[in-house]
């Protein structure tokens, strides 16, 4: 069976819980002749455009490439199973032989990689309050926990990172991209998996040393962590320019901090209420980055500690 007729297959097994389907020209059409290009990466173009009812979109085109169309079905069966707040929603698709597209609610605040790495076009990065970005980071929780836990089939995404977590107009996160996501049982904890897959710098150890343990939803908090403690430092965790050698690494230099007690350094003055919220995000990162899957936290037990008390949380072993 070929590519084409794979997908056809897939998409009918949908039956009526199928996105709607747009033809070639419908997606011509509402872009504009892809007037506005929102973005670009190694999956292709995203563009913004305009439903006949006036919502406004993002369309997300996939690049033509070799291969099964894996991507884009995984796309689609995973989304399709959701309905999350915290969960990017997909209005339709479009599939006509090599052109691929998938169409979002259009998110106006783009990705959340440009409010924390300095490098928003109106110099956002530290405008975001303490509050939102802890808004921001229990948000993210909540979505990966619904795809853990919520859904009747667990959806295990592989590739959480800062570029695919989306903003609307409150700042209120939802998950995207999915290309790389596996549906498991729910009672099914380890996935078999061919490579590795997901985003260097955000990817479990576990992925590439199986003998630490199987793959399983511990690796996308394990993401999780790893993405939460760039918003706190407002920097990518692997800096090769840090003048000192201790602050390469920023895991293990915030773990020294957070450890002695001392100014965490965070580059601006913050209230004793933010300083908590600090210790708290970074207190509960750490858990989560823990090398072996069974000492991580489940999304559930995040959010209790991201809702609890900091004095409640204990200090994890010290990331390796």
């Amino acid at each position: 069976m070929n590519d084409d007729a794979r997908i056809e297959e897939f998409i009918t097994k949908f039956g009526p819980f199928a996105p709607k389907r747009y033809s070639y020209e419908e997606i011509k059409k509402m872009t504009n002749k892809f007037n506005d290009k929102l973005g670009q990466g190694g999956f292709g173009s995203v563009y913004k455009g305009k439903l006949s009812n006036g919502h406004l979109v993002a369309v997300k085109f996939l690049r033509e490439m070799k291969g099964n169309g894996e991507d884009f079905m995984n796309e689609v069966a995973s989304i399709s199973r959701t309905s999350h707040v915290n969960i990017v929603t997909l209005l339709g698709f479009c599939f006509e032989r090599s052109k691929r597209a998938l169409i979002y609610e259009f998110m106006p605040k783009g990705s959340l990689d440009k409010f924390i790495y300095g490098q928003g076009s109106d110099n956002q990065s530290r405008q975001l309050e303490w509050v939102t970005l802890y808004d921001i980071a229990l948000g993210i929780a909540r979505g990966l926990e619904y795809l853990h836990q919520g859904c009747n089939t667990r959806i295990l995404h592989f590739d959480i990172k800062p570029h695919n977590i989306l903003l609307d107009e409150n700042f209120c996160p939802k998950i995207s991209d999915f290309g790389l996501s596996k549906l498991c049982e729910r009672k099914k904890s380890i996935v078999s998996m061919t490579g590795a897959r997901g985003t260097a710098g955000y990817i479990a150890p576990e992925v590439f040393f199986r003998n630490l343990g199987g793959v399983s939803h511990k690796s996308d908090v394990y993401s999780y962590g790893m993405m939460v403690l760039e918003i706190v430092g407002g920097r990518k965790n692997v800096n090769v320019e840090a003048s000192r050698t201790s602050e390469i690494y920023f895991p293990s230099w915030i773990y020294k901090h957070l450890d002695q007690s001392t100014n965490l350094n965070i580059n601006e003055e913050i209230t004793e209420e933010e300083a908590e919220i600090t210790r708290k995000l970074i207190a509960m990162s750490l858990w989560c980055i823990q090398t072996n899957p069974l000492d991580r936290p489940s999304m559930t037990r995040v959010l209790e500690m991201l809702q609890g008390s900091l004095q409640s949380l204990e200090l994890p072993p010290q990331p390796t």
